[in-house]
């Protein structure tokens, strides 16, 4: 697998906004339907990346628990 850097920050300071829209979109959802809007968002983002090794060295980083 390639040496990808997935620590830069890309949000440019938009972290707070992002992770603040992301608890919003989930308010009043049970644990399934948090879980499948997960899975819908991680399908569209990863479409959005369109690179392949980046997806796979990500999925990779996200399994070990610090990330």
């Amino acid at each position: 697998m390639l040496d990808i850097d997935l620590g830069a920050d890309r949000l440019g300071g938009r972290g707070d906004q992002i992770y603040a829209a992301l608890m919003q979109v989930h308010e009043g959802l049970d644990r399934e339907e948090s879980a499948a809007l997960n899975a819908r968002l991680l399908l569209l983002l990863i479409n959005a990346v369109g690179d392949a090794d980046h997806v796979l060295a990500a999925i990779a980083r996200a399994r070990t628990p610090s990330g």
